[in-house]
């Protein structure tokens, strides 16, 4: 593709029409008819040789990652993703890697109806860059967010954990669908899909809502990458689960009584109930022992 205005064009002729795009890409603005509920906003940026490493997994997996990423953003607030728009930054010799990369895109956006209504094509003597805004629609019961849990609340899990760096952080399906369900199914009193680690974000939960929790370890889901990793990382199965990031699962609080509905009748396939949330402080039990639990995992660095 030789220049920027052939790949809008060449975009253009490959994006579908969405009765709920007003205008989409070519004119300086998309417009998108207003969602009646509240509307749910959200960025990612990810970068190669920091979110993957480009001439390893190629551009099409990017692309998945950097839409499903944004879903899964969506999904923690229990919402309906309905579309997006995408920066690229590319590299000055990039140009064959754009069809790919949008080709990803697409893939993850047409299995959850998203519409890509526009956003901006550069390059530059760096790497490659993604930038996705993702649009979403709350439910009739409203956005689900990181601030109601309580004491006695049970926590919850919606798969294995641990190990992403092999594959799955690159691979797996933002939890969009199973969010609804049970957004349909229970009160959800706190919510977020897990990017940085089961700990640092079950972190983020009690800080929002004033409270703390407890993990039991011998419950929470080890991925099976997490116990191949294991054998040459220094880090057991469980270290893995707890502090790897990037497993895009969701952790939730509910209450007792709505936590033992979802053991009884599951909505969702893959639940599992790892803890309680208490007054204070972070905790791990194992073998009887309740010992302080370090909020590690990813974490950003600036400058």
């Amino acid at each position: 593709m030789p220049g920027e205005f052939e790949y809008i064009a060449w975009l253009r002729s490959r994006t579908p029409a969405d009765p709920r795009v007003l205008i989409g890409p070519g004119d300086d603005c998309a417009a998108i008819a207003p969602p009646s509920r509240p509307l749910l906003v959200t960025t990612d940026m990810l970068m190669d040789g920091t979110d993957f490493i480009l001439t390893e997994v190629g551009p099409r997996r990017v692309g998945r990652k950097a839409m499903s990423a944004n879903l899964s953003d969506i999904a923690a607030m229990a919402g309906v993703p309905t579309a997006v728009v995408v920066s690229v930054a590319l590299p000055r010799d990039g140009r064959d890697l754009a069809a790919e990369l949008y080709f990803g895109l697409r893939d993850v956006a047409d299995a959850f109806g998203v519409a890509i209504v526009g956003g901006d094509t550069n390059s530059w003597d760096g790497k490659l860059v993604i930038s996705v805004t993702a649009l979403g629609e709350a439910t009739a019961r409203g956005p689900v967010t990181r601030s109601r849990a309580q004491p006695d609340d049970w926590l919850f899990v919606t798969g294995p954990l641990g190990g992403s760096i092999l594959g799955h952080h690159l691979d797996f399906t933002p939890r969009v669908r199973e969010a609804l369900l049970l957004h349909e199914a229970v009160d959800l009193h706190a919510m977020i899909d897990i990017s940085d680690g089961l700990a640092a974000d079950l972190n983020h939960i009690c800080e929002e809502s004033h409270c703390g929790a407890v993990l039991t370890a011998n419950a929470i889901p080890i991925a099976d990458a997490a116990r191949q990793l294991s054998h040459t990382s220094g880090k057991s199965p469980l270290q893995h689960a707890l502090g790897d990031g990037e497993d895009f699962e969701l952790a939730f609080a509910v209450s007792a009584e709505d936590g033992a509905k979802l053991l009884r009748t599951p909505p969702v396939p893959g639940l599992t109930k790892i803890g309680e949330c208490v007054a204070s402080g972070l905790w791990l039990e194992e073998d009887g022992q309740r010992k302080p639990l370090a909020p590690t995992g990813w974490v950003h660095q600036l400058g």
